[in-house]
C-alpha cells in the first residue's frame, strides 16, 4: 500500500458525514480471514510504537517499590507504592484505576503482589503490567524513555473476533501524520500474521462519529 493511496481514502473519510464541533478520532479497521482463533499461534497480540502520537494523551500508572517511587513520581500520572496496596481491596477502586489509566507500569520484583491485589480487575482489561509492552522494569529503571513511548504505543489485538480496531489519529493532526501511522500499523499487522496478506480481508479507514471507507 502506497501513501498517496492512504492519504487519498483519509482525504474522502473527512468529506463524508457532518462535521462535529470536536476533533474526531481516526480508526484504523482491519477485518482478518482464514485464522483459527482456537489455535493460539494464530491469535494476534502485539504492541505497535506509532511513527508520531495519535493525538490522545496517555495516562501511565505505576506499582513502585520504594527504589522506584521517586522515579515514578516524576514521570507517571499516578504512582501506588507497595505500601498503598491495601487501600485497593475494594474492587471498586481498582476497576476506576483501570478506567482511568492506558498503561500500568510495575517494578519487577514486586509483580507477584500486582497480580495477588490488582490481577482480577487488571487481567480481563488486558491492562495488567506486560513484558511485551516493556512495562515489567527492574527496581532502578530510567521511566522516561518508556513513558514516551507509550505515548505512540497502541496494541493490536484479535483473539475472538477476526478484527483488528485501532486508533491512529485526530482529526486535527496534519494528513501527513495520520497517514503515515496508518501504513505503519497496516503494515505492522500484516507482517505477524501467520500468511501475512493472505490473512487480510480488507482495511477501513472511519472517523468515530463516521462510515468506513474501503483502504485496502
Amino acid at each position: 500500500m502506497e501513501k498517496a493511496h492512504a492519504l487519498k481514502t483519509l482525504q474522502e473519510v473527512k468529506t463524508i458525514g457532518p462535521k462535529r464541533k470536536f476533533a474526531q478520532s481516526v480508526d484504523l479497521i482491519i477485518n482478518l480471514k482464514d485464522l483459527d482463533f482456537k489455535k493460539p499461534e494464530n491469535q494476534v497480540d502485539f504492541y505497535v510504537t506509532l511513527p508520531h502520537g495519535n493525538g490522545r494523551k496517555v495516562r501511565v500508572c505505576a506499582f513502585a517499590g520504594p527504589e522506584l517511587r521517586d522515579e515514578a513520581k516524576a514521570t507517571c500520572d499516578t504512582v501506588i507504592t507497595v505500601e498503598d496496596f491495601d487501600q485497593f481491596k475494594d474492587k471498586k477502586k481498582v476497576k476506576k484505576l483501570a478506567r482511568e489509566h492506558d498503561f500500568f507500569i510495575a517494578q519487577a520484583n514486586i509483580m507477584a503482589q500486582v497480580a495477588t491485589v490488582f490481577g482480577r480487575v487488571l487481567g480481563p482489561r488486558g491492562k495488567m503490567p506486560n513484558p511485551k509492552a516493556g512495562c515489567v522494569v527492574p527496581p532502578k529503571a530510567n521511566l522516561k524513555p518508556l513513558v514516551e513511548k507509550l505515548q505512540k504505543t497502541v496494541r493490536v489485538i484479535a483473539k475472538k473476533d477476526p478484527v483488528v480496531h485501532l486508533l491512529v489519529g485526530k482529526e486535527d493532526q496534519t494528513e501527513d501524520v495520520i497517514a503515515e501511522n496508518i501504513l505503519y500499523c497496516f503494515t505492522q499487522t500484516q507482517s505477524h500474521l501467520p500468511q501475512e496478506s493472505n490473512n487480510v480481508r480488507n482495511a477501513m479507514i472511519k472517523l468515530s462519529m463516521g462510515k468506513p471507507v474501503k483502504l485496502a
